[in-house]
């Protein structure tokens, strides 16, 4: 690499360059302490305050915005509080619909089926009161939020394409969560 000789006119150009670079940067610290000289100390006293201000506005509303991130939290945590036990219930209660389903209309055990019957009412009357729903009706357009399809068939009426045509296992929301997709077929 071959250096480049620099002419003595150029290197006068050069000094000129930077001693006007130095004296804009003097003048510019001179105008900077020229200007801290002149505010007097209640100006900076007022500066400290208004800052000080500022910090303590955004303190405050942070501090707001955690204290209603909890309090959401643990609303959250009380409506779903009661979820594994919910979870666990589900299914004795589709045990109790296939038992009820088992007996049909036999004159014999009439009075067993009454009990059962009882049983399973206020096994929904407890869901209902927990904030639990069920899921999946026949007839109902499949959702892939809600819905878990088993199978497709072919839709047995033109208007039951693209929707729930048996339910093979029911699903349940918890605070219109989904706790338990329903599973089902759909028509095609």
């Amino acid at each position: 690499m071959t250096k480049k000789k620099v002419q003595p006119e150029e290197q006068e150009e050069i000094k000129d360059i930077k001693q006007e670079e130095v004296v804009e940067e003097n003048t510019q610290s001179e105008a900077e302490e020229t200007q801290a000289e002149e505010t007097s100390p209640e100006e900076v006293l007022e500066q400290q305050l208004q800052e000080q201000k500022d910090k303590y506005i955004r303190l405050s509303a942070e501090f707001d915005n955690y204290r209603r991130r909890t309090l959401k939290e643990k609303m959250e945590l009380t409506k779903s509080a009661g979820e594994g036990v919910i979870v666990g219930i589900l299914p004795v209660i589709d045990d109790i619909e296939r038992a009820i389903a088992a007996m049909g209309t036999s004159e014999e055990a009439s009075s067993i089926k009454e009990g059962v019957d009882l049983i399973y009412s206020k096994m929904k009357d407890f869901l209902k009161k927990n904030g639990v729903s069920e899921l999946g009706n026949v007839g109902d357009e499949f959702n892939t939020d809600l819905h878990e399809a088993l199978t497709k068939i072919p839709a047995p009426a033109e208007e039951l394409k693209g929707k729930v045509v048996d339910v093979i296992q029911k699903g349940y929301t918890l605070n219109e969560k989904v706790i338990r997709f329903a599973k089902v077929v759909i028509g095609e």
